[in-house]
């Protein structure tokens, strides 16, 4: 069937990025109406089914056949067949129908009020004890939430918060940032851990400055409980000679017990044998524990129940 040419420019199969999404543009619209047309081969019974004006699906095939710049239907009066070239574009609509439809349907389970999915970050330190208590906790009045579990330190979790991979964090330090939004937690003391047969090792408390001349061993530069070990060295008067950085607070743990140097570090959720853990006097050696969403960004229910939840636990989040 002969078509008036059209006044906008037909994309060529050799189009760049940008001429292809606009032809995504272009045809969106138009695929579910495409399917129902060759699905019942003929344009009312399919108008009438689709609950649109005949002449609005008439229009939509003409002008999908422009863009696309082939016959996708044989006509005769109202009763169409498809080509071969529509039988070979349908293949592709239904399979891309179909999966719209799965993304639907995932969304709208995730954000059901009663088996919808949070998605939750944390730092490494609290996924021992406090995160599966928490998540028990909130699970004995939610008990079909599902949850999508994150540990990592806190700038990499940040990012994910911007970039949509998480719907909140517990993180330290407590962020200040305009595009987020931060409410501080809860608090928790930081120790100097040392080897067990360290000359210190037999003190229950000690001044940091003490241990000014220790070679430590720390997370790596970008992890929040690093920043607050320079912070509070400095604040001590010296800065700390690091032998070793790592990514996990329970590896620097077995370090110093290896006699590889000393820590600042939070309490473990079990006693590690070979170290001794001091009370730090002076400066007062804490971090504060918050919790960080995006702003402006609205809640699904599950995760609006479970934002409230944990501001519930301010001052009690810790075991």
């Amino acid at each position: 069937m002969a078509h008036q040419p059209s006044s906008q420019p037909r994309l060529s199969p050799s189009s760049d990025t940008e001429d292809t999404s606009e032809m995504s543009m272009l045809l969106a619209p138009r695929l579910a109406y495409f399917a129902g047309v060759a699905r019942t081969e003929h344009v009312t019974r399919a108008a009438l089914e689709m609950n649109v004006p005949q002449s609005t699906l008439s229009r939509a095939m003409v002008r999908l056949e422009r863009d696309l710049g082939v016959d996708l239907f044989a006509r005769i009066g109202r009763t169409v067949s498809l080509t071969p070239s529509g039988r070979a574009f349908l293949t592709h609509v239904e399979r891309a129908l179909a999966e719209i439809e799965r993304a639907a349907e995932e969304v709208r389970a995730d954000a059901d009020p009663a088996t919808g999915k949070v998605a939750f970050g944390f730092l490494h330190t609290m996924g021992s004890e406090t995160v599966p208590g928490l998540i028990r906790a909130f699970r004995a009045d939610h008990p079909r939430v599902r949850f999508s579990l994150v540990q990592n330190y806190g700038e990499a979790m940040i990012e994910r918060l911007r970039a949509g991979e998480l719907d909140l964090c517990l993180t330290s330090p407590v962020p200040d940032a305009p595009d987020l939004v931060a409410r501080r937690l809860d608090e928790q003391k930081l120790r100097l851990v040392v080897p067990a047969d360290h000359p210190l090792a037999s003190r229950k408390r000690v001044r940091l400055a003490e241990a000014a001349d220790e070679t430590f061993v720390t997370l790596e530069p970008g992890y929040g409980l690093r920043r607050i070990t320079d912070d509070l060295c400095k604040e001590a008067g010296f800065r700390p000679r690091v032998a070793f950085e790592g990514e996990e607070a329970e590896t620097l743990r077995g370090l110093v017990a290896a006699g590889l140097g000393v820590a600042l570090l939070p309490p473990p959720a079990v006693a590690r044998p070979g170290v001794a853990e001091l009370t730090v006097t002076a400066p007062r050696a804490v971090r504060e524990i918050g919790v960080a969403w995006l702003d402006g960004h609205p809640d699904t229910p599950p995760v609006a129940a479970f934002k409230k939840f944990l501001l519930s636990r301010r001052g009690s989040l810790l075991p």
